[in-house]
């Protein structure tokens, strides 16, 4: 992975504004929704079940957050996903809590095999569940970490057919055994609440823009843990981290991704 492709399509972005529609979570609305302005997308937040599927029919990219389940909410998740799947466009699914109840984890699997996203992104807990239910969680939180977990991002992305990405300290990216690890990021960012749900929402923008998932996901997690280093440098804890989190996302430029980004990409 080299800084200039990461530029490339953050650039594209800036350039074509995509269209993100995101059924998300109440909590992460407002921030996903700035984050995505930030970095030059147009986000849409619709979750009724009488329009998802006309508004999934106007965008570039279906980001679907079960962060704050109800039925009416699922409803309208597998409408929009089935409209997404119809034009082909690329959907991200985000298994928040996935592991905590029974209704999560089968709802996050149902919704998988039915919309056949191109990404799932998750915590190492999150992606874990969604092969083995019934294993431990504690909330929306994880309880181990990526690398614990990447023989199950593999069999994961495997039998879904789709990108994995697994955040923490150091991001997986997992398509089939290949394996791309991103190392930017912060530990203040796991002190403010929906920046995995951000990271899913941005992931939207860049797949709308690159045909290649598995190099959008990257960009995308390099893009989150640039800014979130950025942003930690300028903040005394996280509620400076927040706003400044935005501002290095919209002021973010290639120097910024050569001198920071570290990446594994095995041959």
């Amino acid at each position: 992975m080299k800084p200039i492709s990461i530029w490339q399509d953050f650039q594209r972005i800036r350039a074509e504004a995509p269209l993100v529609h995101n059924i998300t979570n109440y909590v992460v609305m407002n921030t996903t929704a700035n984050a995505l302005l930030a970095i030059g997308a147009s986000p849409v937040m619709a979750h009724a079940i009488e329009e998802v599927a006309e508004m999934a029919g106007m965008a570039r990219a279906l980001v679907i957050n079960i962060g704050t389940l109800s039925t009416p909410w699922i409803e309208a998740m597998f409408a929009a996903g089935a409209a997404a799947r119809q034009r082909r466009i690329p959907v991200v699914v985000d298994p928040v809590g996935c592991g905590a109840t029974l209704f999560r984890t089968s709802t996050a699997q149902k919704l998988i095999e039915s919309i056949k996203p191109a990404v799932i992104r998750g915590n190492a807990s999150e992606i874990r569940a969604l092969l083995h239910a019934g294993q431990p969680t504690k909330g929306v939180d994880s309880l181990c970490t990526p690398d614990e977990v990447q023989e199950d991002a593999c069999a994961l992305s495997r039998s879904a057919g789709c990108v994995v990405v697994v955040s923490g300290a150091v991001d997986l990216i997992v398509e089939g055994n290949r394996v791309a690890r991103i190392g930017n990021g912060h530990s203040m960012m796991t002190r403010v609440t929906g920046m995995g749900c951000t990271a899913s929402a941005i992931t939207g923008a860049f797949v709308a823009v690159n045909a290649s998932v598995f190099d959008a996901s990257a960009h995308a997690m390099a893009v989150m843990g640039v800014a979130g280093e950025i942003a930690a440098e300028r903040s005394q804890g996280p509620g400076s981290l927040q706003l400044n989190f935005l501002d290095a996302l919209y002021g973010l430029q290639e120097s910024d991704l050569v001198q920071r980004l570290q990446a594994q990409i095995p041959e």
